[in-house]
């Protein structure tokens, strides 16, 4: 059936049209997992998806024994592009056609292999209004969505191969993201985990609370409190925040450092606190103009956020977490806990920075202050 094929070649391959009622589809494509060339294979059901990386060596092989449960295969090489079909009859049927064009090439590369793909019906985002009953995304939630796939990428890479986390999402909201991670996490990589999420509001906290009892999630809890005053675990191994408004994220990352939390992942928004404090004479220059005011604010303030948790032995990585037309607030600060030392050198530039500017910054004042007091 692939005899012409030469799989050192392959990009990606979407096996359908399945034998068996309970299976949809299988995508596999090529990753590189530390210097490693292997092979992605992922099982898609109508409610799960099963994950599994194998040798790339062994590609045709897998292939050929997904074929005995589906009867259509689609091949994207670096040359070609081959079909496969077998009839009801048992007669298999193959086209082959060469990849003569940048913009096929191009727009192979270019499809979202999303982790949460469109189609996959997680229940409590119809609940939600993210999806409909049959999996698909509602217009007006896509950009919701792409953030969801991006925060997952970025937890996945963060995590590695854990087999139990505790995790907090703090600011959890209407929780899109906390009941997607609980639902990838314990039915995708079968990991068991502790949720808490935690919010001002009670209205949202109580439908949040009511969508997890009508699907039976154990081990996902929603509190209404305020973040400030959290206590609820002695241990934390990640902390999420997506869009946690002003100091809501300082007090987060505090809890992070306070619980030597291993894992941080972190999306600030609307850093109001420092932008408050520059209206001074020193920034006449900057204040005309709102717009870079309010830049330079977010920027300083992530800058000694960063820096703080560098400082408690953080490995720390500050990147674009969603393009900027689809959200203006898309900076993400990852921090992986490395060493429980204090990194002075650190220390004594927060507190020139500080000092230079006359201001005061939530996240360094709980942790330096209160050292000194």
């Amino acid at each position: 059936m692939f005899e012409d094929i030469d799989f050192n070649k392959t990009q990606k391959i979407i096996i359908s049209n399945p034998s068996n009622k309970d299976y949809k589809k299988v995508m596999v494509s090529k990753a590189i997992v530390k210097g490693e060339t292997i092979l992605k294979h992922e099982l898609l059901t109508k409610t799960q998806s099963f994950v599994k990386n194998y040798s790339f060596d062994s590609i045709k092989d897998i292939i050929t024994a997904d074929m005995e449960f589906f009867r259509q295969a689609e091949i994207w090489t670096e040359d070609y592009y081959y079909a496969t079909k077998i009839t009801s009859k048992g007669k298999v049927l193959c086209n082959k056609k060469r990849l003569n064009t940048l913009i096929e090439a191009q727009s192979i590369n270019k499809e979202k292999n999303y982790i949460i793909k469109e189609g996959m019906i997680i229940p409590a985002l119809i609940d939600l209004g993210v999806m409909t009953s049959d999996g698909k995304i509602i217009k007006s939630h896509y950009d919701k969505y792409r953030q969801i796939n991006k925060y997952l990428e970025m937890l996945d890479t963060t995590i590695g191969y854990e087999d139990h986390l505790n995790i907090v999402d703090f600011g959890c909201g209407k929780s899109y993201l906390t009941f997607v991670v609980y639902y990838y996490l314990v039915n995708i990589r079968h990991i068991d985990v502790n949720i808490i999420g935690l919010d001002l509001k009670s209205n949202v906290i109580d439908t949040c609370n009511r969508i997890r009892d009508k699907y039976g999630y154990k081990n996902l809890n929603f509190i209404n409190k305020d973040i400030a005053l959290f206590d609820e675990l002695d241990h934390i191994d990640l902390i999420m925040t997506l869009h946690a408004c002003d100091v809501a994220t300082d007090y987060a990352l505090y809890h992070a450092i306070r619980l030597k939390c291993k894992y941080i992942l972190s999306v600030p928004c609307c850093q109001k606190e420092i932008n408050k404090q520059l209206d001074k004479d020193s920034f006449t220059i900057m204040n005309k103009y709102g717009l870079l005011k309010e830049r330079f604010s977010a920027l300083l303030t992530d800058s000694i956020r960063a820096n703080i948790l560098e400082y408690y032995g953080y490995r720390v990585n500050v990147g674009e977490f969603i393009d900027f037309d689809a959200s203006p607030k898309n900076v993400l600060i990852k921090g992986v806990k490395t060493q429980n030392g204090f990194n002075e050198e650190i220390k004594k530039e927060l507190d020139e920075t500080i000092n230079k500017y006359g201001i005061h910054q939530t996240l360094y004042d709980l942790c330096f202050k209160k050292e000194n007091n």
